[in-house]
């Protein structure tokens, strides 16, 4: 078992055991034994040096948590230092040990190892230097945890301050973790930025330059929407977005294109307004809906109609998108997912659809949401493709 799976692992265990200490606390009116108490007071100490750590390793976090550390490993004092052996905080006396904790957490880096000094100077309370490398699994050493005792330390001791570093580096690669999936996230948005049709943009001035000299009010409007349009697909603000917002950007993008095709081109909106402020991630709904119009117009003489419906379904809302065009075989899917639409297999080529990017966002829906939660493809020859999304209602953590 990795040592990242146990990190995880020791963190449900330590929720798990906080739950059942809420329970007792919730049934009991008081702890009535030392060793309630003891336990209590431990996790409760723990559950407050991860909050802190979370947030990643750094000056602001590491004085936060020295002082709940401390506590942990019955140190008189307590430091931590990072990956290069410089001091992030100092909790406790023998501030003047500093430098000697340095000198040993280098040593620590640099062999991958707890470091053990003893301390023999005349007058001083202090015994012994403890420098235990704080270990991320793919990472390395991400810092170093100090403890100052004023006895020689015993197997329990040391066993004791390992265990500690543990834990701390086990919320420190939960923090990078998090860190990596938002860097994730974020350069997932930028793809499907850069996938947002160029043949779209060309088109869209050049619908809107047709309008300068027939009706120049109309090309007015339809720069502003273009400008709106753009200005939301090119935020810098957040991962997530209300429904309403992305339907609005919907808007303007249909409004450009019907503005190009005219009568051709028929959309349906059907919405209920109890969904309007539920939240997906951000540019999820733009590639179905430019999937729809492509194809639904694609090959089709007289047009085509493209249908969006968001609907209320208890916890969850449903959008779905919808299209009249050719449709695909539905083998296609079978046998290769959702990547059987984006490489523009039985449809047009690839380097047309390369854009649509709905492999992209139902890697982020299952991302956010879980498993349950990816978009799901209806199609047959001549059939049209219709393509769902089902996003919950609510789901802790996730705001726009």
């Amino acid at each position: 078992m990795s040592a990242a799976l146990l990190g995880v692992l020791g963190v449900v265990v330590l929720a798990l055991a906080v739950a059942i200490v809420a329970l007792w606390r919730s049934t009991r009116p008081a702890f009535t034994t030392p060793a309630e108490r003891a336990v209590h007071d431990t996790l409760h100490t723990a559950s407050l040096a991860a909050q802190s750590l979370r947030r990643g390793l750094d000056e602001t976090s590491a004085a936060e948590a020295a002082p709940h550390l401390s506590r942990l490993t019955g140190a008189d004092a307590l430091a931590i230092a990072d990956a290069d052996g410089l001091l992030l905080a100092w909790h406790g006396p023998h501030l003047e040990l500093a430098e000697r904790f340095r000198e040993a957490a280098v040593r620590a880096v640099l062999g991958d190892r707890q470091v053990l000094v003893e301390l023999s100077d005349p007058g001083a309370s202090a015994r012994a230097l403890i420098a235990q490398p704080l270990l991320v699994e793919d990472t390395g050493v991400v810092g170093v945890l100090g403890v100052v005792t004023s006895v020689g330390p015993g197997p329990g001791t040391l066993g004791a301050v390992t265990e500690v570093a543990r834990y701390a580096s086990s919320q420190i690669e939960l923090a990078e973790l998090d860190a990596s999936r938002a860097r994730l996230d974020r350069a997932e948005v930028r793809a499907l930025r850069a996938q947002i049709s160029p043949h779209f943009i060309y088109n869209a001035l050049n619908t809107v330059a047709s309008f300068v000299r027939t009706d120049p009010a109309r090309a007015r409007e339809l720069i502003l929407e273009f400008a709106d349009f753009t200005r939301y697909s090119f935020r810098s603000a957040g991962e997530y977005t209300l429904l309403a917002d992305e339907l609005r950007n919907i808007d303007r993008y249909l409004t450009l294109e019907r503005a190009r095709f005219g009568d051709a081109l028929e959309v349906r909106l059907q919405v209920a307004p109890e969904v309007l402020n539920v939240v997906l991630p951000f540019l999820a709904l733009q590639p179905l809906v430019e999937n729809a119009v492509r194809h639904g117009l694609s090959g089709q003489a007289h047009g085509g109609t493209v249908t969006i419906v968001a609907a209320d379904e208890g916890t969850d809302c449903v959008i779905t998108v919808e299209d009249d065009g050719s449709g695909m075989d539905p083998e296609l899917l079978r046998s290769g997912s959702l990547d059987a639409i984006v490489s523009g297999t039985g449809r047009t080529s690839a380097k047309e659809t390369a854009h649509v990017g709905l492999a992209n966002v139902d890697d982020r829906l299952r991302a956010a949401f879980g498993n349950d939660y990816g978009l799901v493809v209806e199609t047959a020859p001549g059939a049209g493709t219709k393509v769902s999304m089902r996003v919950p209602k609510f789901r802790a953590g996730i705001r726009a």
